[in-house]
């Protein structure tokens, strides 16, 4: 059973940040990741608004530089190893992987999100045949070809934009009564002719061996209409991955957002909460960078108050 003094679920930026600050100040730290670092992170097409970043960055770009400063401080990254169990009862909080178990006094959930899905007919059917969830993974299967974004908020803009440099056409499918984003991408979108269709439901998707078309509803008439499309990217709200919390005995809000104070403790003495899988209000990377740093704060200043030094 391997020691440490602070285990990190998740390397998103939420995990990273936390990972930077924790090996900054000294911490035995380690970052637990399923998969590949990044999450959802990593598919972000452009940030172009992080502090301190002039020029624009991906996603991918910018979780390489935080994985490589984790690097700097000492704090382990171990990429596919999956946690599979939590034991939150007591001092010491016991955390379970499909390689390891650990002994840690400190718990940071970091798991982040998933993509959302419509569960419209024929989504499933052809995943992978038109119908992505990854605009920066797949874009380049539809360079100079028809496609359609449907979604909601800043994320789905900025995919419909990304899109709209390789493909063809693009049109936004906002499932929402208007696009709640910023001005700067809505402009951008006027600038570039993009079509939008608000307050619209994505029916159905059809096509043969891949996709061909979309059904689309007016939310308030009830018209529908079939649009051509090689390609549906879908930009949802995240489903939190916080199913394995939930069952040590974390609370979570009625749509499964780990519940968090200020500090982003939980109702667990040293278990912690970060990132997008909380019921912060706000999911952007600098948030999620912010409740890192004083998550990891408040853990030294305890460790400070019950050890005398660190």
């Amino acid at each position: 059973m391997e020691q440490q003094d602070l285990i990190i679920i998740g390397a998103g930026p939420a995990g990273l940040s936390a990972g930077i600050h924790a090996g900054y100040r000294g911490l035995k730290a380690l970052i637990l990741e399923e998969n590949i670092s990044g999450g959802l992170a990593a598919e972000i097409p452009v940030l172009e608004n992080y502090p301190g970043l002039n020029e624009r960055i991906s996603g991918g770009g910018l979780i390489n530089k935080m994985a490589e400063q984790c690097k700097k401080y000492e704090v382990g990254i171990h990429e596919f190893e999956k946690v599979i169990k939590l034991n939150f009862e007591g001092a010491d909080k016991l955390v379970q992987t499909d390689k390891s178990e650990y002994k840690v006094r400190n718990v940071i959930i970091a798991s982040g999100g998933h993509a959302g899905k419509l569960e419209a007919k024929g989504e499933e059917e052809f995943r992978g045949k038109g119908v992505s969830y990854c605009a920066v993974c797949d874009s380049a299967f539809f360079r100079n070809k028809k496609v359609a974004v449907a979604g909601e908020g800043s994320p789905a803009v900025e995919v419909t934009l990304y899109l709209s440099e390789v493909a063809s056409s693009a049109v936004l499918v906002c499932v929402g009564p208007e696009i709640e984003a910023e001005k700067i991408l809505t402009d951008r979108l006027i600038e570039r002719n993009i079509e939008v269709l608000t307050d619209m439901e994505v029916k159905e998707i059809k096509g043969e061996t891949l996709v061909k078309s979309i059904v689309v509803s007016d939310k308030k008439t009830g018209d529908t209409r079939e649009m051509e499309t090689d390609g549906v990217f879908f930009q949802l709200e995240e489903i939190p991955n916080s199913e394995l919390a939930g069952k040590s005995g974390v609370k979570t809000d009625d749509k499964g957002y780990i519940i968090v104070d200020g500090k982003g403790k939980t109702n667990i003495d040293n278990v912690y909460a970060i990132g997008d899988v909380t019921n912060h209000p706000v999911k952007k990377v600098i948030t999620a960078a912010a409740q890192a740093t004083v998550s990891v704060d408040d853990i030294l200043r305890a460790w400070i108050f019950n050890n005398g030094t660190r």
